[in-house]
């Protein structure tokens, strides 16, 4: 489904796991190249240790670089997608004692290679990194995502092969 900015930035506030995990989207950019996220620590992500839980980071990059890539897919004439996040590896660095905030930026370039890719072969994985910092700026975890994008209207043959494109 094709939305807004404004549309999605809503839909995911209140998306049960960033609402009870206290994850915020301060903005999504018109062309959705660009989203703005902050984790606010309170007691409902916070772990024993008193640090923002692990699983709440997590959560936070999980379903991005889909949602985006799908919507600026969308615009760019694909309109059957499937985008989901194929793995991913995320690094803690350091501890989350602050509130976190992050924002994932999409390159024109890796727009470009994910779309060449995909009107080629019909499908593409892509590798995207996401740095998170605390609210003084210190890296705190580091995480790789790999996107798995499909269009759905390309014809499927045997001989396609995923491939992935490093960024």
């Amino acid at each position: 489904m094709q939305l807004s900015p404004k549309a999605l930035k809503w839909v995911l506030r209140f998306y049960p796991p960033f609402f009870f995990q206290r994850i915020w989207v301060k903005k999504i950019y018109p062309d959705f190249r660009q989203l703005d996220l902050k984790i606010q620590k309170s007691v409902l992500n916070r772990n024993s240790n008193g640090t923002i839980f692990g699983g709440t980071i997590f959560a936070s990059v999980d379903p991005i670089h889909t949602l985006l890539l799908d919507q600026i897919f969308r615009r760019k004439g694909i309109k059957k997608t499937v985008t989901w996040l194929k793995a991913a590896k995320i690094e803690y660095l350091k501890p989350g004692r602050k509130s976190l905030h992050f924002s994932i930026r999409i390159s024109e370039e890796d727009i470009d290679k994910a779309l060449k890719a995909v009107k080629e072969n019909g499908k593409v994985v892509q590798e995207f990194e996401i740095l998170i910092y605390d609210v003084d700026g210190l890296l705190c975890a580091r995480s790789t995502n790999e996107i798995y994008i499909r269009d759905l209207s390309a014809p499927r043959s045997s001989a396609t092969s995923s491939k992935k494109l490093q960024t």
